[in-house]
């Protein structure tokens, strides 16, 4: 499940860390969708369209999910973080909804893909890149945390869906 505490990295942009954690059971797992910069606003229970833009605000925090060049610490694609004060950020906010299939509009529990407006590159995560003691620390808050990263080819690392309406898992 798509994570974020108030912890910032400390390389890299120093924002806000975003990781993937094995269980929804915890605050830290909640975002709330947004228009992307913009657009015009959504109205709560509007369906989305595929090709939507949207912004991902966490709703503990009120970061949004942000990329930019800078790379990330274990994968060395593009780092993925929390940015921004109350919901408001810059256009580094912005996804695009790629939907699967022949869905018209983005549906819970449905198999899609988040691709940065501005560097066209897809939300991702890879067991292969978990954090622990070595590259992390000895006493790293996200431990057994996967990271989130943003890549320039889609796969099955990029295919995310939502869940309770909230809760995006991989």
């Amino acid at each position: 499940y798509l994570n974020s505490d108030t912890h910032n990295f400390s390389s890299g942009s120093g924002h806000q860390i975003v990781t993937v954690v094995p269980s929804n059971t915890k605050h830290s797992s909640l975002w709330s969708i947004r228009e992307g910069h913009e657009q015009t606003p959504c109205t709560a229970g509007q369906k989305l369209t595929c090709g939507s833009r949207i912004r991902l605000t966490h709703i503990s925090t009120g970061r949004n999910l942000h990329t930019h060049g800078i790379r990330s610490p274990l994968s060395r694609q593009q780092e993925v973080s929390g940015f921004g004060e109350d919901g408001e950020g810059d256009g580094g906010d912005d996804w695009i909804i790629t939907c699967e299939g022949r869905d018209t509009y983005w549906m819970r529990n449905r198999p899609f893909k988040l691709q940065h407006k501005d560097t066209r590159t897809y939300l991702s995560s890879n067991a292969q890149y978990q954090y622990n003691q070595r590259n992390c620390g000895r006493n790293c808050p996200i431990v057994n945390h996967l990271e989130v990263a943003a890549k320039a080819t889609p796969d099955l690392e990029t295919r995310w869906k939502v869940e309770l309406g909230v809760h995006l898992s991989h």
